[in-house]
């Protein structure tokens, strides 16, 4: 019966640590909740969206308000963990720059494509000059964040988890609470991953830890100040501009990163326009073609109700 009673503690121990917490730092603003709801409903993203064999998905939002002195949190279901698709990308780049910040190796310090990581046969942003990855091309771990944040290359982020290591990039999703949002995968098909990883569970996280992960960028505090200030050069050269992007005026800076594959379509980032300034993090469970349109009337809908804030 006492081990009984400890294998139950144990399991509770850990479902309690994958559980979303929010941080003390953040104020709910439960009013812009409810704004938020409101424009959600009326674009109909209220919803359990099929999601084919995964069976129904529902949205994962939250929007960080830094106009205030304390960071004001709003969302609506921000704590559904939901496939993140490329977004994760960004916890990649995160623990490759705390490495890098720690003298392990260099922005410049060279890397040698293998397969099977060059996986992309076609380009996420076709007007990028820049060549596909190669099995034996040398680059750099600077041209590799360069490739995987701004054009979302696949190739170069199994290049960068190789380099990191997933253990390592886990640790610090764990060392600030993100618990359930582990890197697991790489971006190729099960049949070539490295051994033990062949039947883990898919990559998963949520609106609230993704939002987290941009204030802690915003605030200079994601590792140290070098660590999140090159992070967000890179989010500011996002080459997609698809999603959130469309429904922004043309005078404002968004430091994000997007996603997409299947029925999921993303995007996360910091907001500055000089006036406004908030993270906007957005898991639609849509495929692109549909959600695009809904994603651009969802950021003007949600910038125009920042402006009033």
């Amino acid at each position: 019966m006492k081990a009984v009673l400890v294998f139950l503690f144990f399991f509770w121990s850990i479902m309690m640590a994958q559980i979303p917490k929010v941080p003390s730092y953040y104020e709910i603003d439960s009013e812009l909740t409810d704004s938020l709801y409101l424009i959600v409903k009326s674009l109909e993203l209220d919803k359990d969206f099929d999601v084919g064999e995964d069976g129904t998905e529902q949205i994962s939002l939250a929007v960080i308000n830094l106009n205030n002195k304390t960071p004001k949190l709003a969302g609506i279901n921000y704590d559904n963990f939901i496939y993140p698709a490329s977004v994760y990308k960004m916890y990649v780049a995160a623990e490759v720059l705390n490495q890098i910040s720690q003298g392990k190796y260099s922005l410049e310090s060279e890397f040698v494509v293998n397969a099977p990581n060059d996986v992309d046969k076609t380009k996420e942003i076709e007007s990028d000059p820049r060549k596909l990855l190669e099995d034996g091309d040398t680059v750099t771990v600077n041209y590799l964040l360069d490739l995987m944040i701004t054009r979302s290359d696949n190739s170069a982020a199994n290049c960068l988890i190789d380099l990191a290591k997933r253990e390592n990039i886990n640790a610090l999703i764990h060392k600030y609470g993100w618990y359930g949002s582990e890197v697991t995968r790489k971006f190729l098909s099960r049949k070539y991953e490295d051994p033990g990883y062949e039947k883990i569970r898919g990559t998963e996280t949520c609106a609230l830890h993704a939002a987290d992960f941009m204030y802690r960028i915003y605030n200079n505090e994601l590792v140290n100040p070098w660590v999140s200030m090159q992070l967000k050069s890179f989010l500011a050269r996002q080459l997609d501009i698809t999603k959130y992007s469309a429904g922004l005026p043309d005078n404002t800076m968004f430091y994000h990163k997007t996603g997409w594959f299947s029925y999921w379509t993303n995007d996360v980032g910091i907001v500055d326009d000089g006036k406004v300034c908030y993270v906007i993090a957005c898991f639609l469970p849509l495929r692109e073609e549909f959600a695009l349109p809904k994603f651009k009337e969802l950021s003007r809908r949600i910038h125009n109700l920042m402006m009033r804030r």
